[in-house]
């Protein structure tokens, strides 16, 4: 609940500092006197609605996971806005997104303006149904679980299926290409390390002609060896180190014959095509290696393209069988279901009845498969539909609501309304007052009252009233009197009035 609600410099308002106590809260004042105003500035420091005030600041009494702001949590949490060239917005001191605030407030605070359809969503409704069916029927859990794990792998494999049927569109087209870059490889055959190879026989063979000459040349030397021998073995040195290096100069002029003799064969226009080659399969792909890679890389795509058809019919068999139990799961929480809605209607109806208004009907009808089943949950006020009832009816079918959802859980929180008993009657207003009383058991409810009956059944009642600057009073039992009096009877206050508001105040709904 909000325990201190401090604003400062926004629009009539000047100063206001409140102190707030559980259950129904409720704001009267004449018109014009900042009640709405005031209202707003509460919303306002939750992130719900703009903030337009110089401060205003919400002391927090409940519990909130502040982890995921990254806030340190206290006993109480604070919630700031401070407005000067713009507006900044704090917890505990720390400043916060206006988004992350917003998500933080909607934890624990539901602000229910008017035509606010989100209470009659068909997943909010169905998730009412499955609470008492859980209450009836412990099993129900896990055939929600298990429906919605089934759907989910449904929704999967269908999405799977879409891309193989969009991939087979264009396959002929992805074959194709795939086929013609492969044989753009394989017209080349690529060898790894084959340029370095190529590049050095294209050097020698520049060089052929010249070496061959030299050799020729550098033969004459063996005509002295015999002569070298003799002049060592006279020296009386040994002449094996000459003997050596004239057996390997041998053993090198051997191999560079043979060598020149392979390049012989060589036909350097073959030699020179195969570099060309080469070099524009480098410079389309990098190197030889990637262009080896890119080839395996496409006949991996080729062999994934033939696959598909085999992928396509395993998807189909899936989905066929899913589908089933997809099915037979829905059906099973529809069977659940029917008998929580009966349980559900009854309660709605005795809410209603308080209300005054007609019966309601609520049922489920057979809708497209979804991740909550294929029950579409309809409700009609005695036959009219929901978007064809007044706003009067219409809040008070949503006051019912979250009442029969109170029966089920007690979740709390704080709950802001917008013109309640707005253009009520006096037996209407007191139904609705009935109600919120109820539901004030849960929720701190923050009201703005046009009429004595609800506002005669107030945890805490305040009053807005204006001078040169609109001020906030809390009232107490007597101040509360002839506050619902002046509702009553208008500013001529008559002791019929006050009589009339004593009454009011004794029926206090338990």
């Amino acid at each position: 609940m909000i325990e201190r609600f401090y604003l400062r410099d926004f629009l009539s308002f000047k100063e206001a500092e409140l102190e707030f106590t559980k259950g129904l809260v409720v704001f009267t004042g004449p018109s014009g006197s900042g009640k709405s105003i005031l209202m707003n500035s509460i919303l306002a420091s939750l992130g719900l609605v703009e903030a337009q005030a110089g401060l205003s600041e919400a002391t927090i009494n409940f519990p909130i996971n502040l982890d995921d702001a990254g806030i340190e949590e206290d006993e109480l949490t604070v919630f700031k806005q401070i407005k000067k060239e713009k507006v900044r917005h704090f917890v505990n001191n720390q400043t916060i997104s206006k988004k992350m605030l917003l998500s933080l407030s909607k934890s624990f605070v539901r602000h229910l303006s008017l035509r606010d359809y989100s209470d009659f969503k068909n997943e909010n409704l169905l998730e009412m149904i499955d609470q008492i069916c859980l209450e009836n029927d412990a099993a129900h859990l896990q055939n929600l679980l298990a429906y919605k794990e089934r759907f989910l792998r449904l929704k999967e494999i269908k999405k799977e299926l879409l891309g193989i049927e969009e991939e087979e569109r264009k396959v002929h087209e992805l074959r194709e290409f795939a086929q013609f870059e492969i044989s753009k490889i394989d017209l080349i055959s690529p060898i790894a390390g084959e340029d370095e190879e190529l590049m050095q026989i294209k050097k020698e063979l520049s060089k052929k002609e010249k070496i061959e000459e030299l050799i020729l040349n550098a033969e004459e030397i063996f005509s002295y060896e015999n002569s070298v021998s003799s002049a060592l073995e006279l020296l009386d040195t040994d002449a094996s180190f000459f003997e050596d290096a004239m057996n390997e100069l041998r053993a090198q002029f051997e191999a560079s014959r043979e060598r020149l003799v392979e390049l012989g064969e060589c036909n350097i226009e073959e030699i020179l095509t195969r570099i060309e080659q080469i070099a524009e399969l480098k410079h389309r792909y990098g190197s030889i290696e990637e262009a080896i890679a890119y080839k395996e890389q496409k006949l991996q795509e080729l062999e994934h393209y033939e696959s598909l058809e085999m992928q396509k019919e395993l998807l189909q068999k899936e989905i066929r069988a899913l589908h089933e139990e997809v099915l037979l799961g829905s059906e099973k929480l529809s069977e659940q279901r029917q008998k929580g809605v009966q349980k559900i209607v009854v309660s709605f109806n005795e809410f209603l009845k308080q209300l005054y208004l007609r019966s309601a009907k609520i049922s489920l009808v057979k809708d497209e498969l979804s991740l909550f089943g294929q029950d579409r949950v309809e409700i009609e006020l005695d036959g009219t539909a929901l978007d064809k009832v007044s706003a009067g009816e219409f809040n008070r079918l949503r006051l019912a609501l979250l009442a029969v959802k109170s029966l089920q859980v007690n979740e709390g929180g704080i709950l802001m309304l917008d013109e309640i008993d707005a253009n009520l009657s006096g037996e209407e207003s007191m139904s609705v007052a009935r109600v919120l009383s109820h539901l004030a058991k849960n929720y701190q409810i923050f009201v703005i009252s046009h009429q004595p009956q609800l506002t005669s059944q107030a945890d805490q009642h305040f009053l807005v009233h204006r001078e040169e600057h609109s001020e906030v009073k809390m009232l107490h039992k007597e101040e509360r009197v002839y506050e619902i009096a002046r509702m009553i009877s208008g500013d001529k206050i008559t002791q019929e009035a006050v009589q009339f508001a004593r009454g009011l105040m004794a029926e206090k709904c338990v």
